[in-house]
Order: C-alpha cells, then sequence, then structure tokens
C-alpha cells in the first residue's frame, strides 16, 4: 500500500472540504465532515490546517486559482483577437464538469460578506487577494482593455446566478449572451 505524502494529503482535504462548503456553506460544514469524506482523523486534519477558517480558504483559494489558471492556459492557446471568446468556453466547460466549483465560488461570497458582518475583515482580505490575481489575469489574457474585463466578468456572474438559479438553457434570460457564455 502506498501512503500519501502530507502535500498529497493536504490536497485532498481540500478538494474534499471545496466539496463540502460548496454544499453546505461555511457555517453549514463540520470538520468532521471534511474528514470522513477524506478518511482521516479530525486530529489530523487539524495537523495539516489550524481550523476550519483555514480549511475554508484554502477550499476558496483554489477554487479560484484553479479557475484562474483554466482561464489563462485556454487565452495562451490561441490568437489575442480569440481570447473572449476561449475564455469564455472554457469558464462555461469548467462550471458544466465541475459544478461545486459554481457552489464554492457562491459560498465563498456568502462566508466574506458574514464574516464583515460580523466585524472580521481578514477573512475577506484573503479572498479578495484571489479574486484580484484573477481579475489582473483576465485583464493581461485581455490586452488590459478594462472594459472588456468588466465586461467578461460580469457576464460570468450573470452566468454564475442564472445556472446557480437553475435557468434552462432554453430560457429567455439567456438571450443576448455571446456565443462562449451559452450553457
Amino acid at each position: 500500500m502506498v501512503r500519501m505524502s502530507a502535500q498529497d494529503r493536504r490536497q485532498s482535504v481540500i478538494r474534499a472540504a471545496m466539496s463540502e462548503f460548496a454544499h453546505g456553506g461555511y457555517k453549514g460544514t463540520s470538520t468532521e465532515a471534511i474528514a470522513r469524506r477524506v478518511g482521516v482523523s479530525q486530529p489530523y486534519l487539524f495537523r495539516l490546517f489550524p481550523n476550519k477558517q483555514a480549511i475554508f480558504l484554502a477550499a476558496a483559494e483554489y477554487c479560484m486559482d484553479t479557475t484562474r489558471e483554466a482561464l489563462t492556459a485556454a487565452a495562451d492557446k490561441v490568437p489575442a483577437e480569440e481570447r473572449l471568446e476561449a475564455m469564455g468556453r472554457a469558464y462555461q466547460e469548467l462550471i458544466h464538469d465541475d459544478p461545486e466549483r459554481l457552489l464554492m465560488q457562491m459560498q465563498t461570497y456568502v462566508a466574506v460578506a458574514s464574516s464583515e458582518a460580523a466585524g472580521d475583515p481578514g477573512f475577506g482580505e484573503a479572498v479578495r487577494e484571489r479574486w484580484q490575481a484573477l481579475w489582473d489575469a483576465v485583464h493581461l489574457e485581455l490586452g488590459a482593455d478594462v472594459d472588456e474585463t468588466t465586461e467578461f466578468l460580469a457576464y460570468g456572474m450573470l452566468i454564475n446566478t442564472l445556472v446557480s438559479l437553475g435557468f434552462p438553457a432554453d430560457h429567455r434570460n439567456w438571450e443576448g449572451f455571446y456565443v462562449a457564455a451559452r450553457p
């Protein structure tokens, strides 16, 4: 039997946490559920991460980092004038192939708003840093055009909303999307 390294186990915990938090949110997810999903004890979980917040932040960062990486990888494969469409398709594929990613994004926004309302700005600072890296990557791939960057991310947020609310692909709310954004 091959043993996992601590780094591999940590990544396994992050992916499991993303799944658990995606469905239960920050407050509704127990570290026990995460440990059980990975097949480790809670004490082992807390050897990898100092607390539940650190686990959530690692999952949120993983979600944002892998989204950014997918968008930039898609953009890097095509000429500059095709990057917007390529990144749109890449995002569409991400949320289609991994619907928990979308749920995790939404849970992240809720967790930041809740923590800041409770007087904990540190939680939001870490998430904003990753979101800013995503914005900056999209901005650079689109030739540092602020309007295109804003429009691309606005379409992404509208897609998040329509998908999370369960609007079918043929619903009139999807009209007007450029082809790359259609579900």
